[in-house]
């Protein structure tokens, strides 16, 4: 059966490429972007060397005279991005879409011709000009919804400022639900196709893009947003990082009883933004440690008695560990120290390049094993665990096999056995 809304579709379509064709040339329109009031969104700029000033705020004129840069490992690295899996998630309302369309195209689409594309936009008078998409190279899923009244909770209204907001915290919350539908779509089509999204880029449909997004945009484990329009946070109009980082990024209307359970309150989109970073993000502590936060190292010799440990090539023993528990004094008596028997961790960063290898030494080769096992899981292997898993449960209430192993492994080629 086919519902009214999808039969009217190819009359829909074919009015848009008339009103597109009789009322505007787009291409003759993007020069006039100067006069118009646009948001302008900053690009990251293009490193060659992505661990050197990671977020970097660029406005490139179109006739810039710069030389072009030296070929050397960022080449190498776009080669490699050409071969990753790429989602690109374009949300927001058309607005100028024939001005930034053409350049949203250019510059992330036609720049990552692999990559696939999910439009989440609100059905508006403007919704006509994202017909412009039919030029990009992949399309991997589309959803224009009519917006409807979000119920709001107690905890968003504590969390959240009608401050700065045309539309109070509704608008709020009308923009973080269209920039969390992205997911969705993405999980959906991971599913399907048994794989998972080595990188997710999310830009606004009303950005215009001077410049292409260089390779430098795509760091491993960082979430990467371009510098202004802070507002007390973080620029919430573009980001780009891997599944994972993603992930956190996009849930922004998901994490609100989060930041409301960790005390946040009265905040706008771009600190809003900031603090569900801040609370998705990996834990790390002071170091030298203060109140009574330590972090002990895997192969302390003694008794740790639950305290919060790492793999790490220990940053304080000895005397400095005498000096650290006599600072926290009554506090600190939560686990034996003496004798050498207790190790830290500077826990001021993430885990450490190489803890693997402390891991595998501290913890024996049966374990080891298993951690290289986990690493070197496929989609397949995975498929088929959850499978027997399940046959072996007396009650089992999960999503599908695939889905849960395609929202944590990296993409792969391998099919799942029927």
């Amino acid at each position: 059966m086919v519902s009214r809304h999808e039969a009217e579709q190819p009359h829909r379509c074919n009015a848009v490429v008339a009103k597109l064709a009789a009322d505007m040339d787009w291409r003759t329109s993007a020069i006039l972007f100067g006069p118009l009031s646009l948001l302008l969104l900053y690009l990251l700029l293009p490193l060659l060397y992505p661990s050197a000033a990671p977020i970097t705020s660029l406005f490139v004129s179109p006739s810039s005279s710069s030389p072009p840069p030296e070929p050397g490992p960022g080449f190498m690295r776009k080669a490699e991005l050409d071969r990753a899996r790429i989602a690109i998630c374009l949300v927001g309302g058309a607005r100028h879409f024939e001005l930034t369309g053409p350049t949203i195209l250019k510059n992330i689409l036609e720049e990552y011709p692999n990559a696939d594309l999910f439009l989440h936009s609100p059905l508006d008078r403007d919704a006509f000009k994202l017909s412009l998409l039919t030029a990009a190279p992949r399309v991997a899923a589309v959803r224009i919804f009519v917006p409807e009244k979000i119920p709001e909770t107690e905890s968003q209204i504590r969390v959240l400022s009608s401050s700065g907001s045309p539309n109070g915290i509704q608008g709020l919350l009308q923009y973080f639900n269209m920039v969390e539908g992205c997911l969705p779509m993405i999980r959906n089509q991971e599913s399907k196709r048994n794989f998972s999204y080595d990188w997710i880029v999310r830009t606004r449909v009303d950005g215009y893009w001077s410049a292409p997004l260089g390779p430098g945009s795509f760091v491993p484990g960082t979430y990467l947003v371009p510098e202004g329009s802070r507002y007390g946070g973080l620029n919430d109009r573009f980001g780009s990082g891997d599944g994972r980082t993603s992930r956190a990024a996009l849930s922004r209307l998901s994490l609100i009883p989060s930041l409301d359970a960790a005390g946040y309150r009265s905040l706008n989109s771009e600190s809003a933004f900031k603090a569900q970073l801040h609370i998705a993000a990996e834990r790390r502590y002071a170091f030298p440690p203060v109140n009574g936060v330590l972090v002990a190292s895997v192969g302390s010799h003694g008794p740790m008695s639950g305290a919060k440990c790492r793999p790490c090539r220990p940053a304080c023993v000895g005397q400095c560990v005498a000096d650290v528990m006599q600072t926290l004094g009554t506090g600190g008596t939560w686990t034996e120290w003496r004798n050498g028997s207790l190790e830290l961790c500077n826990a001021a960063g993430g885990w450490e390049n190489g803890w693997e290898a402390v891991f595998d030494e501290v913890a024996g080769e049966e374990a080891a094993a298993t951690r290289r096992r986990v690493a070197s899981l496929d989609m397949a292997t995975c498929v088929e665990g959850f499978r027997e898993l399940c046959r072996r449960s007396a009650s089992w209430d999960a999503p599908s096999y695939d889905e849960i192993c395609s929202l944590g492994l990296k993409g792969t080629s391998n099919k799942t056995r029927p």
